[in-house]
């Protein structure tokens, strides 16, 4: 991990994380304080990006370590970490049954600070409007990812993790996002953390976690 911004207390601390596939570890006490603002984590295809952002979610468990958001650790209270950290692989099919309007109402239940104004915003900005009634399996890969963008944004949750948000994005989107990351930069609070390949444009970095070892 590198850039950490020392003045403010981290949000997000993993300690000696360690988790592989097929015997092999994808990660070997790994350690990482996740501040305020945007932390962009790195590398190449199949370097563990996005098993990264599993692992912070509690969506796999690692062989050790620990997770802890604001002193609440995974291992302890594990609903009560979930409902402060907001996390949907974009790749889903699970959701296919589902229409947007209904995703957003579970996302909404889920997270005490979720924004409604902000979400009704985004659905604007995204031009979402037409698709919050359809079913999933109906959508382009481009309109379940800005589903999935609005509900990470207007969650209010106290660590974002997201998957990279750019793709299959047409360029409004993608400056849309840009502009709210821009913003969730300034945080004093509150920690997303961006899993791609290249740092988001024109976003002050948090920190950088660099991923360089393929599994």
């Amino acid at each position: 991990m590198r850039n950490p911004d020392l003045a403010r207390p981290a949000v997000l601390r993993v300690d000696g994380l360690r988790f592989g596939y097929s015997g092999t570890d994808l990660f070997k006490d790994f350690s990482a304080d996740i501040p305020p603002g945007v932390t962009w984590v790195g590398g190449d295809e199949s370097t563990g990006k996005t098993t990264l952002l599993r692992l912070l979610a509690g969506e796999l468990s690692p062989k050790k370590g620990a997770l802890r958001v604001n002193g609440i650790a995974l291992a302890e209270k594990q609903q009560t970490y979930r409902n402060q950290v907001f996390w949907v692989d974009p790749r889903t099919s699970v959701l296919d049954a589902l229409t947007p309007q209904a995703y957003w109402g579970e996302v909404c239940r889920q997270y005490p600070a979720f924004v409604d104004a902000l979400l009704a915003d985004l659905v604007d900005g995204f031009a979402l409007a037409p698709h919050r009634d359809k079913a999933f399996f109906m959508l382009s890969t481009g309109t379940k990812r800005k589903v999935f963008l609005a509900a990470a944004f207007a969650s209010g949750a106290t660590v974002t993790l997201l998957d990279e948000p750019f793709a299959a994005l047409d360029k409004t989107s993608i400056a849309l996002v840009l502009e709210l990351l821009q913003e969730a930069a300034l945080h004093p609070g509150r920690a997303w953390v961006v899993a791609d390949y290249l740092a988001p444009r024109g976003v002050a970095l948090a920190a950088t976690v660099a991923l360089g070892q393929r599994y």
